[in-house]
């Protein structure tokens, strides 16, 4: 994804690890060009450096160069008369990367095949997912590059540098690097620039003046008083709504015994849901419409005096529709608790139908 220049992907795996397929990255770029792709209303966020960085350590080398586009530089230096010394440079832009990287198959020594096996690893493996190198030669005869081998070393740089969380402008220049080396340098660029891996876990407690800068809503029809955890990172959000016995709802639901609308309840879900998710930054600015309830139940009444303490589990989005598993407690104990199902759009497309 990263060498086609997706930011924003679901990619739900079944088993341990991702498919081999060939070996190479070229199925799964198929598979996006079949998908298509589609703008996203914010510009890229790209990282930039100012300063080299560099990592050396016994005759493995990693530095990344300021530059204003994404260039990598790969050497190798393998001990065999089908590899030995070589060296490769690309530019990385989308169609570069589908055409000259992607296709690139991994690679192993035949003496290592045995003992992975003998391990219980490779058990899928053959020469249509691998080229496997021999004592004189490509076991292989249908190499898709002369220099196979080392377009294959930049597609792994490309893949391990996607954990930075955003795009790298920079010239990077690696000598004899593998997967262990190219993720110990992530981690010292990380370090270097200050960057934490993940999603932002928000300042919290946020008041009601915060929340009104991020949900529409206003009284009487705000039903969150306090968020106390949004993170995006666990899907996790929290917050509470204080009943009053002022409430004006509590003058005829119900005058001689005042109980909080199940419906209002459910709002009241919906929008510390809605506050977590559009707190994040590809949300704000949007509008959470709801569009489902399920699964509701209501377990205890909620009186005038009660704090309903609300956690809405955030399941996966989809497009622009998304869903959270919530759960309103008053001391502790289930008052409430639904599945409520948004749709995030702008306020100019709330008259435009939702679809998946």
């Amino acid at each position: 994804c990263r060498g086609m220049g997706v930011d924003n992907v679901i990619i739900e795996v079944d088993g341990n690890e991702p498919p081999i397929a060939d070996g190479s990255a070229k199925p799964f770029v198929d598979v996006l060009l079949e998908a298509g792709f589609e703008s996203q209303d914010r510009p890229r966020h790209y990282i930039t450096i100012n300063d080299p960085i560099w990592l050396f350590h016994e005759g493995l080398e990693l530095a990344v160069i300021p530059s204003n586009s994404t260039e990598i530089t790969f050497k190798i230096n393998y001990d065999h008369p089908a590899i030995g010394i070589d060296s490769a440079s690309f530019l990385i832009t989308p169609e570069t990367y589908a055409k000259e990287i992607a296709p690139a198959r991994t690679f192993c020594f035949l003496q290592e095949i045995e003992a992975l096996r003998e391990q219980g690893k490779i058990k899928g493996g053959s020469l249509d997912c691998a080229l496997v190198i021999g004592d004189e030669g490509f076991v292989n005869d249908d190499l898709r590059f002369p220099d196979e081998i080392i377009r294959h070393k930049i597609l792994d740089v490309i893949g391990d540098f996607a954990l930075l969380g955003a795009p790298l402008r920079a010239h990077i220049v690696a000598v004899r690097s593998g997967h262990a080396f190219n993720v110990e340098f992530v981690q010292k660029v990380e370090r270097t620039l200050g960057i934490k891996r993940g999603r932002p876990v928000f300042n919290v407690p946020l008041g009601l003046n915060d929340i009104k800068k991020i949900l529409p809503h206003r009284y009487p029809f705000l039903m969150v008083d306090r968020m106390t955890r949004i993170d995006p990172e666990n899907g996790v959000h929290e917050g509470y709504k204080s009943v009053s016995g002022n409430e004006p709802f509590f003058q005829g639901h119900f005058p001689d015994q005042a109980i909080m609308p199940g419906a209002l309840i459910i709002e009241s879900m919906a929008q510390v849901g809605a506050t977590g998710i559009l707190s994040m930054p590809e949300n704000q600015g949007k509008y959470a419409y709801l569009l489902g309830v399920d699964k509701a139940k209501f377990r205890k009444p909620v009186l005038p005096g009660d704090r309903l303490d609300i956690s809405c589990h955030q399941k996966r989005f989809r497009k622009k529709i998304g869903s959270v598993d919530c759960t309103a407690k008053v001391n502790g104990e289930v008052a409430a608790e639904a599945t409520l199902t948004f749709a995030l759009m702008d306020s100019t497309s709330m008259n435009t139908a939702v679809t998946e």
